[in-house]
């Protein structure tokens, strides 16, 4: 883009990936940022948010219409489904509805980022081929980042604006109400086990102890975002983006418990879905003696964690595209880990 006027309209602002997205963007300086959501947020000189809801292709249409000036389209929105299958519908639809909207208004339009992830891979289902890499073969449907990506190439054919597919691995960051927020779900945890004097146990399923795992760093990755949507050599094409190291929960679990000054005892597996269903009022009363700032229902969203908990199996991909593209930063998963918990007691969000 050179010095030409850049836009982005960040789709899912409110989100883990979109917060910290928006918060690059304002840091580099020479981005104008439009933050969508359905909530909304509080506009600032840096950064104008408008609430939409993207289910409502109407209210996107009226929403968008006025935003001729976007440039690029960073899109980050999610819809939770109980099912696999149900999940198809509302994402694809999302995505539809922004680009059906902001298309024909904005002619400078020059790229549309899409986030996706290993489902891609059938990460989800099983037991999948690792290292991952972005041109594997395709799986069994359904599966809705992959029917979002075939929509963007079927509409991106014979355009001036390309797109690119950004699959980050389990996103560490900082942002509530977020229902896959492994980092906070390991905090919180970690804060009831020291309130109740127990050991920090790992709590997932036989196996998964000591199967290969790596993260994406928020901060991270939303650098790689905008690096994909900016440079030219990137266009239409799809990028793994993880930390660059891989770990075992046997080695990083201690170091996690450390953090808190916790002692580990040996994995004992259990739903904390379950485990920890009972222990709003305890939350309440340590929020009361230590001066935290939200309700237990605002920190805790256990079903992710005993997703990610329940993998007996490796997950990992190949990050060297990126890093052949030009894409060389990286970020220690233990460090991670332990700014975000910084970052968590400095908000006051756990103690």
């Amino acid at each position: 883009m050179g010095t030409e006027r850049k836009v982005a309209l960040v789709v899912g602002a409110n989100g883990v990936i979109g917060r910290n997205l928006i918060d690059h963007l304002a840091g580099l300086g020479d981005w104008e940022i439009i933050g969508l959501s359905r909530r909304g947020g509080e506009s600032s000189e840096r950064v104008r948010y408008v609430a939409v809801d993207l289910l409502d292709a109407e209210d996107t249409t009226a929403k968008l219409a006025p935003l001729t000036e976007v440039t690029h389209v960073f899109y980050a929105a999610y819809q939770e489904r109980p099912s696999w299958a149900e999940l198809v519908a509302p994402n694809l639809a999302m995505l539809t509805n922004v680009v059906d909207a902001i298309e024909p208004v904005a002619p400078g339009l020059a790229h549309v980022s899409l986030m996706q992830g290993y489902k891609v891979y059938g990460a989800h289902l099983g037991p999948f081929k690792t290292p991952a890499r972005e041109d594997d073969a395709g799986h069994m449907p359904p599966e809705f980042n992959v029917d979002q990506q075939r929509f963007l190439e079927a509409r991106q054919a014979g355009k001036a604006w390309s797109w690119s597919a950004i699959r980050p691995s389990v996103v560490g960051g900082i942002a509530l109400g977020n229902p896959m927020n492994l980092a906070l779900s390991i905090a919180v945890y970690a804060s009831i086990c020291a309130e109740l004097g127990v050991p920090m146990r790992f709590p997932g399923k036989p196996g998964a102890y000591d199967a290969l795992l790596e993260m994406t760093d928020a901060g991270l990755l939303a650098k790689a975002t905008v690096w994909a949507a900016t440079e030219p050599r990137c266009a239409n094409q799809a990028f793994n983006i993880t930390n660059g190291d891989l770990f075992r929960w046997s080695e990083l679990w201690p170091k996690l418990a450390a953090y808190f000054g916790l002692e580990v005892a040996p994995p004992l597996p259990m739903s904390l879905n379950d485990a920890m269903g009972d222990k709003a009022a305890l939350w309440s009363a340590m929020a009361a003696r230590h001066g935290l700032g939200h309700a237990y229902d605002e920190v805790s969203a256990w079903g992710f964690a005993d997703f990610v908990f329940s993998w007996d199996y490796d997950m990992f991909a190949d990050g060297s595209k990126a890093r052949r593209f030009g894409f060389h930063e990286y970020v220690d998963t233990t460090e991670m880990f332990h700014d975000l918990f910084d970052g968590f007691r400095r908000l006051r969000i756990i103690p």
